[in-house]
């Protein structure tokens, strides 16, 4: 993301993962890690995705340690893709890795979205996150799960009113039973060409009215 970003490989559950750190110059009181999950591996998803890359660069900006990383199969990453699945227990043994017992934020796109909330579901019990971001997460395609009550005043989602890729329908079927507001940006499309600096400042807002 800048000269400043660290790559690291940790012990992953299929293997060795790849991750990309970067420091916020002022952290925030208590400290914190953002853990940002990247789209489908299948479809060229990468940590160098610009959204990924965007949910980084707000969290930094607020604070948060951001920890981009790839999923298994992927780039410096071991193993093969699975289906979802796997990719879970890769985003946990991140928070492990580099999070555990400091205050979190999941975020993740498209694919990505999916495995941060699936992780943030999981994770409620033994370290309930901070903040969840879902940047349009996969709802067509994979079966994201119902979020903790309290987790969903904690929980940002973002879609674009024309996104092709994950219609917008298949994310309020989700959100539409927990009463879960889903922010629409108008006329954005998947990969939020042209509105990133707004993606940014939402995530921001976000972070920031929880902090």
């Amino acid at each position: 993301m800048n000269a400043q970003t660290t790559f690291i490989t940790i012990p992953g559950p299929a293997g060795a993962l790849e991750l990309a750190i970067d420091r916020p110059a002022l952290a925030r009181p208590g400290g914190g890690v953002a853990v940002i999950a990247h789209p489908h591996p299948l479809f060229g998803g990468t940590l160098h995705n610009k959204v990924v890359q965007t949910l980084a660069r707000a969290c930094v900006q607020q604070g948060w340690e951001a920890v981009r990383f790839h999923f298994r199969g992927v780039g410096g990453s071991a193993g093969v893709h699975d289906h979802g699945v796997g990719e879970v227990d890769d985003l946990l043994a991140v928070v492990a890795a580099r999070a555990s017992g400091v205050p979190l934020v999941l975020a993740g796109f498209s694919f990505g979205g999916y495995v941060a909330a699936a992780a943030a579901a999981r994770l409620w019990l033994q370290q309930p996150a901070h903040a969840l971001c879902l940047i349009a997460p996969a709802a067509s395609r994979f079966e994201l799960p119902p979020l903790p009550e309290e987790l969903q005043a904690r929980t940002l989602v973002v879609h674009g009113e024309a996104d092709d890729t994950v219609p917008l329908a298949a994310v309020l079927d989700w959100a539409r039973p927990m009463g879960l507001p889903v922010t629409v940006v108008p006329g954005g499309e998947h990969f939020f060409h042209g509105r990133l600096p707004l993606l940014k400042s939402l995530t921001l807002r976000h972070l920031r009215a929880l902090d």
